[in-house]
């Protein structure tokens, strides 16, 4: 667990920097992660959040490495372990600000059991998705969001698989906030993050972040001149479902914006019966030692 490496006086709001700390990202050069790193931070900035209000947990692969990269607690997990963790921490201490962050192999593979049950669970956390459509930290293999006809190291003759639609099966699992960005529009990114800090719930955010280095088809101008945003088509709206997944599939997932918003449902923590309003971390739990030996007996 990363700790934060210098706390500021809660008399003046955090800004952006505050949210840097002496780690240089070590990303290609021109790696999208670069500026969704800068997105967390100044959303995390913009809402309020102080450092040691907030948490960042990460899976494996490049982007996995953000954790340590932010001026916040940190934890840097195993491979599509990021959400049971996150989760978990959230529910120990209910007023840390809790943000899970993965790529799509970590998210959509061996990770995408908890994907879809974080999602359906609801538990008040943001996940943050790095979609570079392939396996970039082990040197460029297909992933389940490669495109079928996908030529890497590991489908020389191209992937056979139809690529897995990430805002399908979310709105599918009952997401009740669902958004995509790209890397390249921080602004518009930095405000899909901060509506979905902002949420009470889990806020689901896929974001096209482009890898320079071995996914060579789908590019910064490729996404440019594929990608719609949801704000330029006339009569949308982010509150209709049914709205929602028709234009997604009618635009094969290549939308950016917040997708869905379901303002009406509570989260997982305001469904729980005698969940304390006391964070964990300020419980006494320690144990005298005829309460411990009375709990073994349960046991014996």
């Amino acid at each position: 667990m990363k700790s934060i490496q210098s706390v500021r006086s809660c008399s003046n709001l955090a800004t952006f920097k505050d949210f840097r700390n002496s780690v240089k990202p070590n990303w290609c050069p021109g790696c999208g992660d670069f500026s969704v790193q800068a997105a967390i931070q100044r959303a995390a900035a913009n809402v309020g959040y102080e450092p040691h209000e907030l948490a960042i947990i990460s899976g494996i692969g490049c982007s996995g490495r953000i954790s340590g990269y932010i001026n916040s607690y940190g934890f840097h997990g195993i491979h599509g372990r990021a959400l049971p963790i996150a989760q978990g921490l959230k529910m120990a201490n209910r007023d840390l600000k809790v943000i899970a962050s993965g790529g799509d192999g970590d998210g959509f593979a061996i990770g995408m059991g908890h994907t879809i049950h974080a999602i359906r669970r609801n538990i008040d956390i943001t996940y943050v998705v790095m979609d570079n459509q392939i396996y970039g930290l082990t040197k460029g293999q297909t992933s389940p969001r490669s495109a079928a006809g996908f030529v890497t190291k590991s489908t020389p003759g191209g992937a056979i698989e139809p690529s897995l639609k990430p805002l399908e099966v979310a709105l599918t699992a009952g997401a009740t906030f669902v958004a995509q960005g790209f890397s390249t529009d921080i602004k518009e990114l930095t405000a899909l993050i901060e509506a979905g800090l902002n949420h009470k719930g889990f806020s689901f955010i896929n974001v096209f972040s482009p890898c320079v280095t071995y996914n060579k088809v789908n590019t910064y101008d490729w996404f440019k001149e594929n990608l719609t945003k949801l704000s330029d088509i006339e009569g949308y709206d982010s509150s209709n479902r049914q709205l929602a997944m028709q234009t997604v599939m009618q635009r094969e997932g290549l939308v950016t914006g917040i997708v869905y918003h379901d303002k009406e449902t509570k989260s997982y923590q305001e469904k729980v019966v005698g969940y304390s309003e006391i964070p964990l971390t300020d419980i006494d739990i320690s144990l005298s030692e005829d309460q411990f030996d009375q709990l073994v007996k349960e046991f014996m």
